[in-house]
């Protein structure tokens, strides 16, 4: 019943709510960025969700668009401003993903929605991540988030398939809230996004 009719109530409902709430945030974010970079204040990616259907993906841009002279946008530790590193050390930049919760898109707790390109990279055990629909946050999220390996934050994808509950979700949002509070986890060593997933071994 949780996983078929309530949890998508609550997330509808929820995300409603802090749509309201965190609208004047988005907003001012929204406005510095376009002031700053120049440019539309949303990063809008492609990415697969439950049973591999597509969806757009809706963040706050955390990186200016600057390239080289042979026009190839710089390494990604050049383009993070000041204001990025704040957006993201506050995850300020996941709030317009409640648009894709309220779409029915994701959910508040599941597995992070990942690259189209991953997708044939996956073996049958990793597939059934996209089982459920994909999170704002999840249980790798929780334990580890970017400074864990693709194959233990795959691992911890399909404990929470097996074991999601609202009690498990509650938990997950609660750590969450922690997580960005102390901002643990955030990246992996020193590197400012997760290395590439290039397929198990």
């Amino acid at each position: 019943m949780y996983r078929s009719f309530f949890k998508r109530f609550f997330d509808f409902s929820f995300a409603i709510l802090l749509l309201i709430v965190s609208f004047p945030v988005i907003f001012t974010v929204g406005i510095a960025v376009i002031f700053i970079y120049k440019t539309n204040p949303f990063f809008i990616q492609v990415r697969p969700g439950q049973n591999e259907c597509c969806f757009n993906l809706i963040k706050i841009k955390t990186m200016s668009e600057k390239r080289n002279t042979d026009g190839i946008l710089l390494p990604d530790s050049q383009r993070l401003t000041k204001l990025g590193k704040i957006v993201r050390k506050l995850s300020i930049d996941e709030l317009p993903q409640l648009i894709n919760v309220v779409k029915g898109d994701m959910s508040f707790v599941g597995p992070r929605p990942l690259l189209v390109q991953y997708l044939p990279l996956y073996n049958e055990e990793q597939k059934r991540r996209h089982s459920v629909k994909p999170g704002i946050t999840g249980w790798a999220q929780v334990n580890g988030r970017n400074s864990i390996s693709w194959q233990e934050k795959f691992k911890l994808d399909i404990w929470y398939v097996e074991n999601q509950s609202f009690r498990l979700d509650l938990i997950i949002l609660l750590l969450t809230f922690k997580k960005i509070v102390i901002a643990e986890g955030v990246n992996q060593s020193s590197n400012i996004t997760m290395e590439p997933f290039n397929g198990t071994n």
